[in-house]
C-alpha cells in the first residue's frame, strides 16, 4: 500500500522524517504523489496525495500559507526536495507542518523526485497484484464453499477469514439466510427488505436498535434484487479491500440464491402437481401417497386441507404469500405441502394435535402480520381419513376460501359452516356444475356475447341486492326502467322469472355452480 511511511521505509529514496504528524498519519493510504511548485496547489492536488516540492514558491508565498492550503485539501503529507540553493529544509516550513499536524519528510539532493514516483508506481502495482491474487484465491474458496453445500453461511465464513466484519444475509421477504458476527431482529430485517423494495435500493439503511447505519451489498439471482449482504458498518468506515471483498461475496451469494430459488421452484411445481393428482380422482390416485411422502407427510393418516387467499377488493394472492405460509408451518413443526397458485395458496398436512379452526386462525394471524395492509381469509373442509379421500376436502377448502373472499366479513370458516346450498353443490363434479350453469344461463351469456348487454352482471347485482329494484339500479348506475327491461329480457332468454322464488333460486344456483366449476 502506498503511504508516506512506506516510502520512508525504502532506503534507496534517502528520505528523512521531520514531522510525523498525528498518530497513524504516516500509515494512511496515499492516492498518489504530486509534484508542484505553485504557491497555491490546492486546485490541482487531490485529497490523500503526497505533495513533492523543492520550495521554489518560497519567494512568492510564506510556508504558513502553502502548508495551510495543502492541509486544507486533505493531502497525505509533504516531501521537501533539498537543492544546492536550499541544502536544509526551511525551519518555517517545519514549524508550519507541526502546527497543522501535517507529516513532512525531506529527500536528499542526490535523489530526484522521479525516483519517488517510480517507487510509488511499484507499490501500487504490487498492491494491485496482491489484490488480484487475493480476489482469485477468495473466489476459489467461495466457489468451493458453495459447491460443497456450505450455503450462505459458508460464504460469510470465507469472508471473515480475511476481514473481521459483522455480517448478515437477508432476503427480500425479510428472512434471515445467514449471519456471522451480527444478529438482526425481525424489525431490522424488515427494514432491510423494505430497502430492497425501493428503486434504486439505498446504499445504507438505519437499523436502529443500537446498531446504527449498515451498508447493503445487493444480491441478485436473475436480474432482480433478491437479497442483501448486510455489513453493520457504514460505507465510509470500510476500506477499499473490505468493500471489494464484500462485492465479490455478494456476487457469489447470487449463485447460492439462484440455486435456492431453483429448488423452491421445483418444490412448488411438485406441490402444484400434487393438487392436480388429487383433483384427477382415480386416474392418478396411486401417485398421491408417494408425492406426500416426498414432503414428509404420512399419506396413511388423517389429513387436513387449508386454503388461504386475500379478501375481495385486492389481489387474491401476492408474491411472498406462499413463502409466508410455508414458514408458518415450519415454525409449528408440521410437515406440509404448500402449493401457491394465481387464486389461492393450498396447504395439505397431517391432522394437527390442535383444533383445525384454531390452526387456521393462527395461520391467518401470521399472514396478516406479514401483510398488514391486506385481509387474509382461510377456508378448510372435512378431515380426510387418508390420501385416497383428499379430493373432497380440497374442493371444500377452496370453495370455502372463495366464499370468504366474496363475503369479506369473516376470516376463517369450514365448508360446513357455509350455506347449505354450497354443501350440495360441492358434492357435484365440475362437469355436472358446468352443465347445470350452462343449461340455465347459456342463452343469456350468448346474448351478452353478441350484444354486450351486461345481463349476467345485472342478474348478479339484482340477486346480491335481495331483489330490490332501487338498490340494484343504483349499484349498476342505470335507471330503474332500464333495469326492468333487462330483467324482462333475462326472463325471456332463460324462461325463468326473477319475481318467482323457484325461478330465482334456479338462477342463483346456476351462477354459484358456474363460479364453483371455474374455481376447481
Amino acid at each position: 500500500m502506498l503511504s508516506l511511511g512506506a516510502l520512508l521505509g525504502n532506503p534507496a529514496l534517502e528520505l528523512r522524517l521531520l514531522v510525523p504528524g498525528p498518530a497513524g498519519a504516516l500509515e494512511r493510504e496515499a492516492l498518489w504523489v504530486h509534484n508542484t511548485e505553485l504557491p497555491d496547489p490546492s486546485p490541482y492536488v487531490r485529497e490523500r496525495e503526497i505533495v513533492l516540492t523543492n520550495g521554489l514558491w518560497l519567494h512568492e508565498a510564506t510556508a504558513d500559507a502553502f502548508v495551510t492550503k495543502v492541509r486544507g485539501i486533505g493531502a497525505a503529507g509533504i516531501v521537501f526536495g533539498l537543492r544546492t540553493e536550499t541544502p536544509v529544509t526551511p525551519p518555517e516550513l517545519i514549524a508550519a507542518c507541526e502546527r497543522e499536524g501535517l507529516p513532512l519528510a525531506e529527500i536528499s539532493i542526490e535523489v530526484p523526485f522521479t525516483a519517488v514516483t517510480e517507487a510509488a508506481s511499484a507499490m501500487q502495482a504490487d498492491q494491485r497484484r496482491d489484490a488480484l491474487v487475493g480476489m482469485v484465491r477468495r473466489g476459489d474458496a467461495l466457489a468451493s464453499a458453495i459447491s460443497h453445500g456450505a450455503g450462505a453461511s459458508g460464504v460469510l465464513a470465507v469472508l471473515r477469514r480475511e476481514h473481521d466484519l459483522p455480517l448478515a444475509v437477508v432476503d427480500r421477504m425479510a428472512r434471515p439466510l445467514a449471519a456471522a458476527g451480527a444478529e438482526l431482529t425481525a424489525q431490522q430485517r424488515r427494514i432491510v427488505a423494505d430497502g430492497l423494495a425501493r428503486h434504486p435500493p439505498p446504499l445504507e439503511v438505519d437499523l436502529g436498535g443500537g446498531k446504527g447505519r449498515a451498508t447493503i451489498f445487493l444480491v441478485g439471482a436473475v436480474g432482480d434484487t433478491d437479497a442483501a449482504l448486510v455489513c453493520l458498518r457504514q460505507v465510509g468506515g470500510l476500506s477499499r479491500p473490505e468493500q471489494d471483498a464484500l462485492d465479490q461475496a455478494a456476487r457469489f451469494l447470487s449463485l447460492e440464491v439462484a440455486k435456492q430459488q431453483a429448488i423452491q421452484a421445483i418444490e412448488l411445481r411438485f406441490a402444484s402437481e400434487l393438487l392436480d393428482m388429487i383433483l384427477s380422482g382415480a386416474q392418478r390416485a396411486a401417485e398421491v401417497p408417494d408425492r406426500l411422502r416426498a414432503f414428509g407427510v404420512d399419506p396413511s393418516g388423517e389429513l387436513v386441507v387449508l386454503t388461504i387467499a386475500f379478501a375481495a377488493g385486492s389481489e387474491s394472492t401476492v408474491p411472498g404469500l406462499t413463502e409466508t405460509v410455508s414458514e408458518f408451518f415450519l415454525r409449528e413443526s408440521l410437515a406440509v405441502v404448500v402449493a401457491g397458485g394465481s387464486h389461492d395458496v393450498v396447504a395439505v398436512l397431517q391432522r394437527p394435535g390442535q383444533d383445525v379452526a384454531r390452526l387456521a386462525e393462527a395461520l391467518c394471524s401470521a399472514v396478516r402480520k406479514r401483510f398488514p395492509e391486506r385481509s387474509p381469509v382461510v377456508g378448510f373442509g372435512d378431515i380426510a381419513a387418508s390420501a385416497a379421500e383428499l379430493r373432497q376436502p380440497l374442493v371444500q377448502s377452496r370453495e370455502a376460501c372463495q366464499v370468504l373472499r366474496r363475503r369479506g366479513n369473516q376470516a376463517v370458516a369450514s365448508f360446513r359452516q357455509l350455506g347449505t346450498h354450497r354443501l350440495l353443490l360441492g358434492l357435484q363434479d365440475s362437469a355436472t356444475l358446468r352443465g347445470f350453469a350452462d343449461g340455465v344461463l347459456g342463452p343469456l351469456r350468448e346474448y351478452d356475447g353478441l350484444r354486450d348487454a351486461d345481463l349476467e352482471a345485472t342478474l348478479r347485482a339484482f340477486l346480491s341486492n335481495d331483489g330490490q329494484f332501487g338498490a340494484t339500479a343504483s349499484a349498476l348506475h342505470v335507471h330503474v326502467n332500464t333495469l326492468r327491461n333487462r330483467l324482462a329480457k333475462i326472463t325471456e332468454l332463460t324462461g325463468r322469472d326473477v319475481a318467482r322464488t323457484d325461478d330465482r333460486v334456479d338462477l342463483y344456483l346456476a351462477l354459484e355452480a358456474g363460479d364453483m366449476s371455474r374455481s376447481r
